[in-house]
């Protein structure tokens, strides 16, 4: 038996498929970025070099957030599918449409949030 979902979880699960759309293209983006400041080839004086290795560890970073970001959106969807979304992953309670709606990927209420934060 397949589990329904609300037209919450509809809602949200369209809005966690864009994210995932746009998080995808951005890192192929940032990779094809990476690529050719990696790969661009002549002479390069020291201040080139500095700025060439900046860029990378820049768009390396960016890369690794979006990443991060493009796995929770992954799992919240795989939740969603499970009959799982929008329980807290800690304390097992229902997290509130509006943490949902500001960050549709989220695993933790602002409880169990919050008490990580401060740990």
């Amino acid at each position: 038996m397949s589990y329904e979902l609300t037209s919450f979880e509809k809602e949200m699960e369209s809005i966690l498929l864009e994210m995932q759309q746009q998080l995808q293209g951005k890192i192929a983006e940032t990779d094809q970025d990476f690529r050719n400041v990696v790969g661009a080839s002549g002479i390069k004086d020291s201040i080139d070099l500095a700025t060439d290795d900046m860029a990378a560890k820049k768009m390396e970073a960016i890369s690794k957030v979006d990443s991060n970001r493009l796995k929770a959106v992954e799992q919240a969807l795989i939740r969603i599918k499970n009959g799982k979304y929008g329980i807290c992953a800690q304390c097992g309670k229902r997290i509130p449409e509006g943490r949902l709606r500001a960050l549709p990927y989220a695993l933790l209420c602002m409880d169990c949030k919050s008490r990580n934060e401060n740990h």
